[in-house]
């Protein structure tokens, strides 16, 4: 049996840009390590800069690994790699003081509440370690004030009695107030595709839609 391991890449990368194996992997489950001796991985802001240790941002690699483009299409090369040769992921993470990266989220799903960066899988990851939830998932829909509020939706467990209120005054106590979602919807199921994953894109336009309707509702 070999050694258990983790690690990460990307079909730009030609296979791993960091790896994570035995003793390493025990202690840290949740990393996928440093990065492998042929490129250089970094964690950085939207204008590119790199940010200090354990604060989120986007991954971004250059090494010899990476791929000079893609195929007859200059106008998306351009948009995934900058003119220092960076690959702009499109993956959120943190880099610990030792350079070991943890993926915690995709860029896309970032939403901006009030000038914040929020990030659903850790407000998921919170909400989750509610008793009486089950499942969860959470995007961001647009809000006049703040431009940005997450919305959750919730599976509640089996004969639970939470209500939505409940949940959102439960996150208070449990987050900080920007990532608190400021809407609660209880579903019987997230849509899934066939591979079990969430289908965020149906819930940002359900999200955008019972935005738009609460605005409307709020107009004299």
């Amino acid at each position: 049996m070999g050694l258990p391991s983790n690690g990460y890449g990307l079909t730009e990368t030609s296979s791993v840009t960091t790896m994570i194996t035995g003793d390493d992997y025990v202690a840290r489950p949740e990393s996928v390590g440093p990065p492998v001796a042929v490129c250089d991985v970094k964690v950085v802001d939207d204008e590119g800069t790199e940010l200090s240790r354990g604060d989120p941002g986007e991954i971004v690699v250059r090494g010899y690994n990476v791929t000079g483009g893609y195929f007859e299409d200059p106008e998306g090369t351009a948009g995934a790699i900058d003119a220092q040769g960076w690959l702009h992921t499109g993956d959120i993470g943190t880099m610990d003081e030792r350079g070991y990266l943890r993926i915690t989220d995709r860029k896309k799903d970032m939403f901006i509440v009030g000038g914040f960066n929020a990030y659903p899988a850790e407000i998921e990851s919170a909400i989750s370690r509610h008793p009486e939830v089950a499942q969860v998932a959470v995007v961001g829909a647009p809000d006049e004030r703040l431009g940005e509020v997450g919305y959750a939706y919730v599976v509640p467990r089996q004969d639970s009695a939470l209500t939505g209120p409940d949940l959102i005054a439960w996150c208070r106590d449990q987050m900080a107030n920007f990532k608190v979602p400021r809407r609660v919807e209880l579903v019987p199921a997230l849509p899934l595709n066939a591979s079990g994953k969430v289908l965020k894109f149906e819930l940002r336009d359900r999200a955008r839609q019972a935005a738009a309707e609460e605005a409307a509702s709020a107009q004299p």
